[in-house]
């Protein structure tokens, strides 16, 4: 949902998104697609990818949900680290993984991208490529 929502607000930004632990080459929840299409946002086409070092080295921002990922993603690539960061920091929102925990908890984590994204998006505009995990 990051995806799409960024994709949507920084058409000339190149934006991508990867997991930490995914099936490679699965299509977005029927959920998600369904919250995205009602927000007028087209994400069908997405398949789901596992983060990879190339990622890391093209990418100018990479964004994380939460507070553990960043971690994660700062331990397993040390030297992309300045440009790792909580997508929620500037709100200082974790944003929880819906996945498997219904309806409910998918408008919530999308409220929260959507309050994460328009606090960031001045100065997401002055970027060139992000990554949303």
């Amino acid at each position: 949902m990051a995806e799409g929502l960024l994709r949507e607000l920084l058409p000339l930004h190149d934006v991508y998104s990867a997991g930490l632990s995914t099936l490679e080459g699965s299509p977005a929840d029927r959920i998600a697609i369904e919250l995205m299409w009602q927000s007028g946002i087209d994400i069908s086409e997405h398949r789901s990818r596992n983060l990879a070092s190339w990622m890391m080295h093209e990418a100018d921002l990479v964004f994380t949900m939460d507070s553990a990922q960043t971690q994660f993603v700062i331990r397993r690539y040390p030297i992309a680290s300045k440009k790792v960061e909580r997508l929620g920091e500037p709100c200082d929102l974790d944003i929880p993984d819906p996945y498997q925990h219904g309806l409910a908890a998918f408008c919530h984590a999308l409220r929260l991208i959507e309050r994460a994204v328009q606090t960031r998006l001045p100065a997401l505009n002055r970027s060139t490529s992000c990554l949303a995990h």
